[in-house]
């Protein structure tokens, strides 16, 4: 664990740097859920309401971590938001325009996931990206926490095999469909994933 700064407290740019710079190692050894403000904070060497002045929220903090916009992460957890009949098709536009969309913020998460095929710390932070923010979302709506996780791991899994095969592998027919059209195709299988089917026949 990384010693508190002592000395001098830096500036403001300073301050907010040294609590972006121990986000992202303790975000990377204990994940998402594990990391909390407080140990984020004494890795930094500030208090923890110093950290919520400048981020607002752990969500915000982890956001910031992946240089991804508030604006965008706001559109991911919206898509939860509405009817639960088109859940899948919301879910799926909004992860896959994140990725798609505005260079600014789907240029540092194309470098993660580069990063994470040969990297186990990239690979824990762009899991941790997708896959916290489905639990999150979709605990509520199931009974079974186990159930849950493994949802929302298949989810993301999918969701981030799509972006391989269209911006890394570059899989050639993929990469020259248009994205609504991926979209249609994809969204049903991801609504299926995160909705339970009630009085669904167990044979």
């Amino acid at each position: 664990m990384p010693s508190p700064r002592r000395g001098r407290r830096p500036g403001a740019s300073g301050t907010r740097q040294a609590i972006l710079d121990a986000a992202r190692t303790r975000f990377a050894e204990d994940g998402y859920a594990a990391a909390t403000i407080r140990k984020i904070a004494a890795d930094a060497g500030v208090n923890a309401a110093l950290v919520m002045q400048f981020f607002g929220s752990k969500d915000e903090l982890f956001a910031a971590v992946m240089a991804v916009s508030p604006a965008a992460l706001a559109r991911i957890t919206q898509a939860f938001d509405g009817p639960e009949q088109t859940l899948g098709e919301r879910v799926t536009r909004a992860h896959l325009a994140l990725w798609e969309g505005d260079p600014q913020d789907s240029e540092p998460l194309l470098a993660m996931l580069r990063a994470a095929i040969s990297t186990p710390q990239a690979a824990a932070q762009l899991r941790e990206f997708i896959q916290a923010r489905l639990l999150k979302q979709i605990s509520p709506r199931l009974q079974d926490e186990h159930d849950a996780t493994v949802r929302a791991g298949l989810a993301s899994s999918m969701l981030i095999g799509v972006i391989v095969g269209r911006r890394i592998v570059q899989v050639q027919a993929l990469v020259e469909e248009d994205l609504e059209s991926v979209i249609c195709l994809v969204a049903p299988a991801i609504q299926t994933i995160l909705i339970a089917r009630s009085g669904a026949d167990p044979n």
